[in-house]
């Protein structure tokens, strides 16, 4: 409880759910700049960014590119060895794989496009800073057991349960297969990202190996997505193999389940800012492992 006392975004302090005002950039390049025209991105983009708090690029990755990718994610969702690691989260009842966590430790093509200067320039222009790799995860949906990513901020529990400070992460996802607006692709709440949404509970002892299969703590009221979507709509980020979507940390967020026969595939990665280091969670928690949320070993990547 003293933790939410002097945190400028307190959540899972108790019973009551609270909307405070986001006092972070959500572009930390200055604004004069935008329109010079010197970076990675269009002022149109950047404003759009600014605004919206995501932004997609259609065909930043080659079909070339998206074929090898599409291939490592079969290898590594069929490896049995994998398929064993604490890294690999399985659905609840299905068993399929749901996540991989770490996926650029397992794929030398993986790792080779975290440092993708088409990906990590852009990063590092909103971010106005150097990046290191927080987290890196491969999300599967196949066709007719894929579930669902409930509502929710990843800032929020990146805030609460690994000790991040500020808003001054990006996460990109790359599209590996064909998102459509009907195999549950990612949808957003435009604008969001400029409030910060408390959520209720406690955070239990290690939440992590119950959350990353279904989210419980951490996921807004509902009355507060409501008036959020109200306010803001909701947009679906359909896109070709090889589109990339980059979002804000606190962007809301979420995904239906996929109940077509098309599977929908996406890796992501989310770069930090290396003045954004974890500190200890604000939960009073122990650290999530490693694999969820680098705190040792920081590499810079853009």
């Amino acid at each position: 409880m003293d933790s939410c006392m002097f945190d400028s975004y307190p959540s899972r302090c108790g019973n009551t759910a609270q909307i405070f005002p986001r006092t972070d950039p959500v572009v930390y390049s200055p604004e004069d700049e935008w329109f010079k025209g010197d970076g990675p991105l269009t002022e149109k983009e950047i404003r759009f960014f600014d605004k919206n708090g995501f932004l997609q690029l259609e065909a930043l990755i080659s079909d070339d590119e998206v074929k090898m990718l599409a291939s490592e994610a079969d290898k590594l969702r069929n490896d049995p060895l994998l398929l064993s690691r604490e890294e690999t989260i399985l659905e609840r009842s299905s068993r399929e794989v749901r996540s991989i966590f770490d996926a650029h430790h397992f794929s030398t093509g993986f790792n080779t496009l975290l440092r993708d200067p088409r990906i990590t320039n852009v990063v590092s222009y909103l971010l106005a800073d150097k990046l290191y790799l927080h987290q890196a995860r491969l999300n599967y949906k196949p066709g007719f057991q894929g579930k669902e990513f409930y509502w929710h901020s990843d800032f929020e529990t990146w805030h609460v349960e690994d000790g991040m400070p500020q808003m001054r992460a990006i996460s990109v996802s790359i599209s590996i297969t064909d998102n459509y607006t009907c195999n549950g692709p990612v949808m957003v709440i435009p604008g969001s990202h400029r409030r910060f949404l408390s959520c209720t509970g406690l955070t239990p002892e290690e939440n992590y190996k119950s959350s990353l299969r279904e989210q419980r703590y951490g996921v807004p009221d509902e009355d507060s997505i409501r008036s959020m979507v109200d306010a803001n709509g909701i947009a679906e980020i359909a896109g070709k193999a090889g589109s990339v979507l980059f979002f804000d940390s606190n962007l809301l967020h979420g995904s239906a389940s996929n109940i077509t026969p098309y599977a929908r595939h996406n890796l992501f990665f989310v770069y930090n800012a290396i003045t954004n280091q974890l500190r200890e969670p604000y939960c009073l928690q122990d650290p999530r492992p490693e694999y969820i949320a680098h705190r040792k070993n920081i590499e810079l990547v853009g």
